[in-house]
């Protein structure tokens, strides 16, 4: 009898191992997918504040003189990345379906050339899709000389569609390098 309630328990510890491993595998398989799950879950909801990445038509010059909004502009610069960044205006006012045209200031602090990506952000994340961009510096890559400046134009708009109760919104761009780490040096 004892020798069956000994089998009767090693199966036990058996079944909890492989119900373990199995557990083990559907949470590391559910962390797989979290990200591009949150990504559609974003973009289905439009909380992300992602902007788009292609330029935007002007399709209609349709203008709300009737309704001002504030649009902010925030630089940030990525550690590691040895350029300054900044906005040449940091607040406007401005009504939608009005095209308006801003640039940011970039030099590269360092003694090689180098390049730099800049990434886009709106928040509340709701008027992201709602922000347009005709012409924007972080379509592409901007290369710098050693030293050197560069003024980067940004060109939008902000579709009348814009929500009522969005009456203030905020651009932020960070800046990453995008230097290519395959690259030969040969001097």
């Amino acid at each position: 009898m004892a020798n069956h309630d000994l089998q009767a328990s090693a199966k036990k510890k058996q079944r909890s191992v492989w119900s373990l491993v199995v557990m083990a595998v559907a949470m590391f398989g559910f962390a797989f997918a979290l990200v591009p799950l949150y990504d559609v879950f974003c973009d289905i909801t439009g909380i992300n504040g992602k902007t788009s990445s292609t330029p935007a038509a002007l399709t209609e010059n349709r203008i709300d003189t009737s309704r001002t909004v504030t649009v902010e502009f925030v630089a940030y610069i990525n550690q590691g990345m040895k350029w300054t960044f900044t906005p040449q205006v940091t607040r406007m006012d401005v009504h939608p379906g009005e095209t308006h045209k801003i640039a940011y200031a970039a030099q590269n602090l360092t003694a090689r050339a180098s390049v730099g990506q800049a990434v886009p952000s709106v928040s509340p994340g709701l008027a992201a899709k709602y922000f347009n961009k005709i012409q924007c510096f972080c379509f592409n890559h901007q290369p710098l000389e050693a030293g050197a400046s560069a003024e980067l134009p940004l060109v939008f708009y902000i579709d009348p569609d814009l929500p009522d109760d969005i009456n203030t919104l905020t651009l932020a761009y960070t800046l990453y390098d995008a230097q290519p780490t395959d690259t030969a040096q040969t001097q």
